[in-house]
């Protein structure tokens, strides 16, 4: 391996032609210069100097490897101000999982705050319900994905750090005002994803009744026109009537239950600036 401070000498003795200023230049004593070059041949098996009269020249190799010298260590500076850039988060990118309620609400306010603090940050989105979001997290295609919990539901995955974003009220969704769970006993109702379906079955066995699901639907849009044609009603989240309300319905919050959203990372803390940064951002606008 290479030895990074023996390829800088060898580079500034080549630009100046001689031992003395390249001494000067990197304000090494001309013993120490020597020493330098001297380990680098050991260490590459060539003979880098040959001496002429009082001055020195370089070898054909000594000429490529100072030619290599100067990508080499351009290369390596170039790297250094990169990541002094990512680390005081004038540039990086977060790679963000979410489902279609946050992606449509929570998400574009802090991607415009983000861009507004951090303008050389990149934002990434991928549109994924929490499982496959947690999925694409552990495989490191995403640095952080947005889930939900709803009341009562454990989080039992390992390895994943969570962050509290906010508690989103859950809503009975009907096409008449002034509506409570006990009033739909008999209704229809629409159920979506097992864990939407299971906010449903918690509340309304809560009430009383077990609901009868007549249509099966995760988009929330198409659930809210279901109830506005009278087909049936809904338990909806804050969110989803936040980012869509179909003209003719009624929202009533439940009280007692609700989801609670989080960014979730995975492995070993601390996690990178621009990752940070993002869940920060994101914590604020609750």
């Amino acid at each position: 391996m290479l030895n990074v401070t023996h390829l800088k000498v060898l580079e500034a003795v080549a630009r100046h032609g001689s031992v003395t200023g390249a001494a000067n230049e990197l304000h090494y004593s001309q013993p120490s210069v020597s020493h330098h070059l001297g380990r680098l041949e050991a260490a590459t098996g060539a003979k880098l100097i040959q001496r002429v009269g009082r001055g020195i020249r370089l070898t054909p190799e000594g000429e490529l490897l100072a030619q290599r010298a100067t990508e080499i260590l351009g290369r390596l500076d170039a790297a250094s101000v990169e990541l002094e850039a990512r680390v005081g988060l004038r540039a990086g990118r977060v790679r963000l999982a979410g489902f279609q309620t946050v992606l449509s609400t929570l998400v574009p306010r802090a991607a415009t705050e983000l861009s507004r603090t951090h303008p050389g940050i990149e934002l990434n989105l991928v549109d994924a319900h929490p499982a496959d979001g947690l999925a694409m997290l552990r495989a490191g295609h995403v640095d952080v994905a947005l889930i939900f919990r709803h009341t009562g539901t454990p989080f039992e995955e390992e390895g994943f750090r969570l962050t509290h974003l906010l508690d989103d009220p859950l809503y009975l969704v009907s096409d008449q005002p002034d509506q409570r769970l006990e009033d739909h006993r008999d209704s229809a109702w629409v159920g979506g994803c097992e864990h939407c379906r299971a906010a449903t079955m918690t509340a309304c066995e809560r009430a009383g009744f077990v609901p009868r699901i007549a249509f099966a639907c995760d988009d929330t849009v198409v659930s809210q026109a279901v109830v506005a044609a009278g087909m049936g009603v809904a338990i909806l989240n804050g969110l989803a009537l936040q980012a869509h309300q179909a003209p003719g319905i009624h929202a009533a919050p439940i009280d007692g239950v609700a989801r609670s959203i989080y960014a979730a990372t995975y492995g070993d803390p601390p996690d990178p600036p621009a990752t940070t940064a993002l869940i920060e951002i994101l914590s604020s606008l609750n």
